[in-house]
C-alpha cells in the first residue's frame, strides 16, 4: 500500500512534537490529516485517539501518527477500536518491526519520553517499512482480530 495521507492526533501534552511532525511529514511530500488537539489547553486523549482510528479505518488516511506525554493512554485508547493496530514505540527498531512482524497502522509516541528528533525518526521508519507478511507474522495478525 502507497502512503500517501497520514492522520496526525495528540493531546496537549504532545500538541507542540505533533507540530513538529507534521511539518516534517509535509517536507517529505505527504498529505498530513491534522485532527487535534489545536493548542496546549488539557483535552482528553481518548477523543482524539478515536478520532484517528476512524481516519485510518474509513480510508482518509493509510497510517496514523498519536503522540500524548507517554504514549501509552492514547496506544491503549487507539487500539478499542477494530482495524486498528497502534504501536506503542520508543526508537527507530520499534517503529520498523511495529510494519514489519505486527503489521501497525498506527503508533503511539510518548512527548515526555522521547525526544523530537527519535520522534522524527521513528516516525520516519514506520512509514518506510512494509509488513513481511509470510504465515508465521499472518497468523499471529489474524488472531488478533
Amino acid at each position: 500500500m502507497t502512503v500517501s495521507t497520514v492522520a496526525l492526533a495528540s493531546d496537549h501534552a504532545g500538541y507542540e512534537l505533533k507540530a513538529q511532525i507534521a511539518r516534517q511529514l509535509e517536507a517529505a511530500g505527504y498529505t498530513v490529516l491534522d485532527l487535534g488537539t489545536d493548542g496546549p489547553a488539557s483535552v482528553d486523549y481518548p477523543d482524539f485517539a478515536a478520532a484517528l482510528a476512524a481516519a485510518v479505518t474509513d480510508g482518509r488516511a493509510q497510517r496514523g501518527v498519536l503522540i500524548c506525554g507517554s504514549g501509552i493512554g492514547i496506544s491503549i485508547a487507539a487500539n478499542r477500536h477494530p482495524g486498528i493496530r497502534a504501536a506503542l514505540v520508543h526508537d527507530v527498531t520499534t517503529a520498523r518491526l511495529s510494519r514489519e512482524h505486527n503489521d501497525a497502522n498506527v503508533i503511539a509516541l510518548g512527548a515526555r519520553i522521547v525526544g523530537p528528533e527519535i520522534a522524527k525518526d521513528c516516525v520516519d521508519a514506520f512509514l518506510k517499512a512494509e509488513f513481511e507478511g509470510g504465515e508465521r507474522h499472518s497468523r499471529r495478525i489474524a488472531k488478533m482480530g
